[in-house]
């Protein structure tokens, strides 16, 4: 089965905590803190593999963690940092917020390697807390919190020229003659249900991509059959080939069938409808009949600026006429391949970095409190002159004396954060 879609969890790794610990050794009686950092945690990165084309394996492994990084030890040892993980894909992978859809980067153009999410940062220890007035720091600083997210990817894949059609018009057999890719080929419907990508060849190195798109039904757009599953993969195609059976040899009539798939292009997406087509009349060696097909597609669609080209692929016939027209539209379309913008940047939860500062009518006093305060008093020795000027500067830098002041906070009032009390001096 051919994985185009696939949604995983992925995490990276925390940082590791900063260590407290002094210098213990004979002879040396006030030995200093020799508390080491920890190690960074690992960053999850995502690189494009030329040799897949499938995100099959994502389909059967789920959960993808980057290492945690190691605490700091004695004697200023640090950490070790925890190891990168790599997700390999297919070029034209697009990584999407599961929750809100919304694109975190397209493996394509220049992204080749990209850091998804980055691991914490190792705390520092607490020699580097150490001041020639206070000689004995006894807190250290934890390392940041990993980040985690559940992601989709998509293969988009990535085609110059796309060859759509109702099945079994010969979309496999033109790709296989033009181009170095050789498809299963045979009589029944459905043959195709895989993308198939080949490189045309041409002279003073002009070639381009082709994509054999599995054949559309009516009612694709919405779901039906196997529509919504492969109509993505023509999105980055800059022009298209509308390959038709102009024989009818199975009933078929070949200027509904123009209209009826591209009705199915505009109701996913109306830019594809106007994307730039070529109408490939094909096995026009099997036309029987009175009636001309080939002049009927040209009355109906030239009028309307689409080219019609009999072709057939089967014997080659009007095959190079084809790809000399191709080539000649691609050269005037300006436009390179469609490369999705980024809508979302993952950012590290600050769920247990919040806090709230708010007045209390009843006690009268101002109040600090929530997860990042209680943390932050975790490792902060209030006792010790270096913890408190710490404190003061937690307090100014992440904006709490600003909201003190504008709650209108006045020198004498209370400050209470958790078991502490404080009387606030201007």
């Amino acid at each position: 089965m051919f994985a185009d879609r696939a949604r995983i969890y992925i995490r990276s790794g925390k940082g590791g905590d900063g260590h407290v610990s002094f210098r213990r050794e004979k002879y040396v009686a006030n030995g200093g803190p020799d508390g080491g950092d920890g190690g960074k945690g690992g960053d999850v990165i995502v690189e494009i593999d030329d040799g897949m084309n499938m995100l099959t394996n994502y389909r059967h492994v789920r959960k993808y963690c980057a290492g945690d990084g190691e605490n700091g030890g004695k004697r200023n040892c640090k950490g070790k940092s925890g190891d990168d993980i790599v997700l390999y894909v297919p070029a034209g992978t697009v990584f999407k917020e599961a929750e809100t859809g919304k694109v975190i980067v397209d493996m394509s153009g220049d992204n080749r390697r990209v850091v998804l999410l980055k691991g914490g940062l190792g705390g520092n220890g607490n020699q580097h807390y150490a001041t020639p007035r206070m000689q004995a720091p006894k807190y250290a600083q934890p390392g940041q919190p990993a980040m985690e997210l559940n992601v989709d990817l998509e293969l988009k894949v990535i085609a110059d020229v796309g060859l759509i059609g109702y099945p079994n018009v010969g979309k496999s057999t033109l790709l296989s003659v033009v181009s170095n890719a050789r498809p299963e080929i045979a009589n029944y419907h459905f043959t195709t249900i895989s993308p198939h990508l080949g490189v045309v060849d041409l002279d003073g190195g002009k070639g381009f991509v082709m994509a054999d798109i599995p054949g559309l039904i009516e009612g694709a757009a919405e779901g039906v059959g196997l529509g919504h599953d492969f109509l993505r993969h023509i999105e980055r195609t800059r022009m298209l080939i509308h390959v038709v059976d102009a024989s009818g040899c199975e009933g078929r009539d070949p200027v509904e069938d123009v209209y009826a798939i591209n009705r199915e292009l505009e109701a996913y997406d109306a830019d594809l409808a106007k994307r730039p087509q070529i109408i490939a009349a094909n096995k026009i060696d099997s036309i029987t009949g009175d009636t001309d097909p080939v002049e009927e597609l040209r009355k109906e669609f030239e009028p309307k600026g689409v080219m019609v080209v009999p072709i057939s692929a089967a014997v080659g016939t009007g095959v190079s006429d084809l790809i000399s027209r191709v080539r000649k539209m691609l050269e005037e379309l300006k436009e390179k391949p469609l490369v999705f913008e980024s809508e979302y940047t993952p950012v590290r939860d600050d769920a247990n970095n919040s806090f709230e500062v708010y007045y209390d009518e009843k006690e009268k006093k101002y109040v600090v409190e929530g997860p990042k305060i209680e943390k932050m008093l975790g490792y902060t020795n209030l006792d010790s002159e270096k913890g408190f000027t710490f404190f003061q500067k937690f307090l100014d830098e992440n904006g709490i004396i600003e909201q003190l002041k504008a709650l209108g906070i006045t020198e004498g009032d209370t400050v209470r954060l958790y078991g502490w009390e404080f009387e606030y001096m201007e």
